[in-house]
């Protein structure tokens, strides 16, 4: 995978979103999300201890901080999306596995 992507972030918005997302943190509606303690991304039982808040497309990426583009994480999947968007992270994945599995590029 192409590692240049192309980021060009709007501080003001940055600012602006992460803001509203430590509000979000402190609603109930977060500490329910919390309180089923499992990873969006894995689907592992981490504990609610164990999960963050995260931006399904990034904040750097243009995404807000809204309950539809919030989810629980765990701190190895968070880690491991960086500022990758939804798209972004099934096309590394289709390209990993194809790199496993000894197919070819066309």
């Amino acid at each position: 995978m192409n590692e240049w992507i192309d980021i060009r972030k709007d501080d003001r918005h940055v600012a602006r979103e992460r803001e509203k997302a430590r509000a979000l943190r402190k609603s109930a509606w977060w500490r329910q999300q919390l309180q089923k303690g499992v990873c969006h991304y894995c689907g592992r039982q981490v504990g609610a201890g164990a999960l963050t808040l995260d931006h399904v497309v990034p904040v750097a990426r243009g995404g807000t901080s809204t309950k539809g583009n919030v989810v629980p994480a765990c701190k190895a999947c968070n880690s491991e999306k960086k500022y990758l968007t939804p798209a972004e992270r099934i096309l590394a994945e289709l390209e990993h596995g194809a790199a496993h599995s000894g197919e070819t590029e066309p």
